[in-house]
């Protein structure tokens, strides 16, 4: 086997800690050509589609890429913004905040606030999770915290992300030390960080008649092999609803993104709306808590399609509240699981003299540098 080279080593470095925040990807434009790179990527990833390739390959390549592509392109237009795709946007401005976060947080445990520095990866665009671990090593990080910004486990996300970093270290010969964050569902800061984000919205836009949390949806045979998404998302709903004081009418939970006719998690986004629509319900607000960040599931399939097909079957009145974002308490909760998880990792930085004293033993000892 072939290793990839190794950053340049020097016996007077300061060994960091990384933190690697991934995150699905987007398309690099809002055209058929970059959604149908986008799309082969992660539409050809085994962990997404479970349909042996012989059978699958000729569908996405004869079928789906010919056809989907143009009329994905038009979807991300609508919510493109001036400075790019809201998911890439919104995870850049996610992973200098909790650089600044952790940095002080560091500072106040007596540590240097540039000790653990924080990278982000894309699974099936760029910055890659390849390039993210390289800067990292580069940056002399021997151990590395991998947060899959997913916090309901599924083996089609953080399962591929596993995937991702696996085949990176497999071409490494320093390979570092790696802790994994598969959840976080019920981590109580990551609850009162979407509590906030409703209850924010509502003291500016009062409540509606009913709350739907729509989660991303999975085909219905992964809950029956096991995966444990189903559960983790409705964890993460009836925790949301206790902390929003919530009865049960109030609220209820929904699965949306259904892709191809295969029975998915039930019930459907869509179908729910519309039904809620023809029993006239007055207003009726969807949030996404399985999105840390708005992109085009939450802004275009919730935004926009989701309004159409609730005013449309009679609702009068919509809502669709932002995912968390940048929000101050999410940040701070996302650190608090980045800190928790270093646990026993961060040491204080050696002094220069200490340094000065390795390279010169490592130099006695016949070392170049």
């Amino acid at each position: 086997m072939r290793f990839a080279s190794e950053p340049a080593f020097a016996h007077d470095r300061i060994a960091r800690v990384g933190v690697l925040l991934t995150n699905l990807g987007t398309p690099d434009a809002p055209t058929p050509s970059a959604v149908r790179k986008f799309l082969a990527r992660f539409l050809s990833d085994p962990r997404v589609i479970e349909i042996p390739a012989p059978i699958w390959w000729p569908v996405l390549h004869g079928v789906i890429l010919r056809v989907r592509p143009a009329r994905s392109a038009l979807k991300y237009e609508s919510i493109w913004s001036k400075d790019g795709s809201p998911l890439a946007v919104h995870s850049i401005k996610q992973k200098s905040l909790l650089q600044g976060f952790l940095g002080q947080r560091l500072k106040t445990a007596g540590f240097a606030a540039d000790l653990c520095p924080v990278a982000l990866g894309m699974r099936y665009t760029e910055p890659s999770i390849a390039s993210a671990l390289d800067n990292l090593r580069a940056a002399h990080c021997e151990k590395i915290l991998v947060v899959p910004l997913y916090p309901q486990y599924a083996a089609s996300t953080t399962g591929s992300t596993f995937d991702a970093l696996a085949a990176y270290l497999t071409r490494t010969r320093r390979v570092p030390a790696v802790r994994f964050v598969d959840s976080f569902h019920d981590d109580a800061g990551y609850i009162k960080a979407l509590a906030k984000a409703v209850n924010d919205y509502w003291m500016k836009h009062g409540r509606p008649d009913k709350l739907v949390l729509s989660f991303h949806g999975l085909p219905r045979r992964s809950l029956t092999l096991g995966d444990p998404y189903h559960c983790f998302c409705h964890t993460t709903a009836r925790l949301l609803a206790k902390e929003l004081g919530l009865e049960t009418q109030q609220w209820m939970l929904t699965f949306q993104s259904r892709f191809g006719r295969t029975l998915w998690l039930q019930p459907y986004t869509a179908e729910t709306l519309a039904a809620l629509g023809n029993e006239g319900l007055g207003r009726v607000d969807v949030f996404c808590p399985g999105f840390v960040a708005d992109c085009l599931e939450t802004l275009e399939e919730i935004g926009i399609l989701g309004r159409e097909t609730f005013l449309g079957a009679g609702g009068r009145e919509f809502h669709a509240i932002p995912c968390l974002n940048e929000q101050p308490t999410w940040i701070a909760a996302l650190t608090d699981i980045v800190f928790r998880n270093l646990g026993g990792w961060i040491s204080a930085v050696p002094s220069v003299e200490a340094r000065e004293q390795t390279q010169a033993r490592a130099k006695a000892l016949g070392a170049a540098e």
